[in-house]
């Protein structure tokens, strides 16, 4: 039975999970997105995410016990360095996964996980957002091109009524 066994096995022995998920966050921290299974990326996103709150705080308890999961310097002065200045201020939630269709081998459905803060063209199209205004009435603005309209016929019509006044 598999009572209160929660997190998925990805059909893997311990040690090969834990080295899998490790090399994941590893690649992830390096590239910042990587491609990958749906299956792959939801352990992923439950290794790596208290990693990332743990290099919010930099002593060295926290590089010490990061090291002890990644087994990568590169990877761990990246997340006390870069990483964890951009997710200073996040509350959690640093990984997005977005899926993209399914491998053309064996079907399997395939995502892109990345870190949230890095991505800089949804960034870019989440800044520049306009507030939107809900009136029920008519603004002046929507009237006055109406109206503009509206007397640009008869300002038409009384050269030409003149040029007929005139034969």
């Amino acid at each position: 039975m598999r009572h209160n066994k929660k997190f998925n096995h990805l059909s893997r022995k311990k040690g090969h999970r834990e080295a899998l998920l490790s090399n994941l966050a590893i690649a992830l921290i390096q590239h910042k997105r990587i491609f990958t299974t749906v299956a792959k990326a939801k352990a992923l996103r439950v290794f790596a995410e208290p990693l990332i709150t743990r290099s919010k705080k930099d002593d060295m308890a926290n590089r010490r016990l990061v090291f002890s999961y990644l087994q990568n310097k590169d990877a761990v002065k990246e997340l006390f360095g870069v990483i964890a200045e951009k997710v200073a201020d996040r509350p959690g939630g640093y990984l997005r996964i977005i899926k993209t269709g399914h491998r053309l081998g064996d079907n399997a459905e395939m995502c892109m996980i990345e870190l949230v803060d890095f991505n800089e063209n949804m960034l870019e199209a989440a800044a520049p957002k306009k507030a939107k205004t809900t009136r029920r009435s008519r603004s002046k603005k929507a009237a006055a091109p109406a109206e503009a309209a509206a007397e640009a016929p008869k300002a038409e019509e009384t050269p030409a009524a003149e040029e007929a006044k005139a034969e």
